[in-house]
């Protein structure tokens, strides 16, 4: 598929969220507005809240990895996607994008494969059972070093 900048002209770089259970939306919505960004909420479920004229809710149908894939089939160089899944930040990473995790975790080509290997060892520990599959509780200063990493990489990116 295309990317949608060429569609739309634009020039700047586009925010992909991925948007189901996503913890940070109103806070991407926020540096997006401040840098006049456009913002792609993708998710497989309708979302509701308010959003301004650069935003975008874009409603896939249910089931696995459909949010995932619009998201890598369209994000490109330059682009930040916003994802807890570390699968999704890889196919990311490997188009050139910036990736940031919802806990303000940036992803990069030198620990993408480390967070990939606890990935699937956390997942044989939950299938043997010895782990329960617990996921530490979201807290403010994941919040406040959300906001701090984004801003700082969307600055970034406008440097370059």
């Amino acid at each position: 598929m295309e990317n949608t900048k060429h569609l739309y002209n634009y020039s700047m770089l586009d925010i992909y969220v991925d948007a189901d259970a996503c913890p940070v939306k109103e806070e991407v919505l926020r540096v997006a507005m401040r840098h006049k960004l456009r913002v792609f909420l993708v998710s497989n479920s309708w979302i509701n809240m308010a959003v301004g004229a650069n935003v975008q809710k874009i409603l896939v149908e249910a089931g696995a990895d459909i949010a995932d894939n619009w998201i890598a089939e369209r994000i490109g160089e330059g682009d930040i996607a916003i994802t807890a899944d570390i699968l999704l930040a890889d196919r990311c990473l490997k188009k050139k994008a910036s990736v940031l995790g919802t806990t303000g975790r940036a992803f990069n080509d030198d620990n993408i494969g480390v967070a990939k290997a606890m990935r699937d060892l956390s997942a044989h520990l939950r299938e043997t059972g010895e782990s329960s599959g617990y996921n530490a509780v979201f807290s403010k200063q994941d919040r406040s070093r959300f906001l701090q990493t984004l801003e700082e990489i969307v600055q970034l990116i406008k440097r370059r």
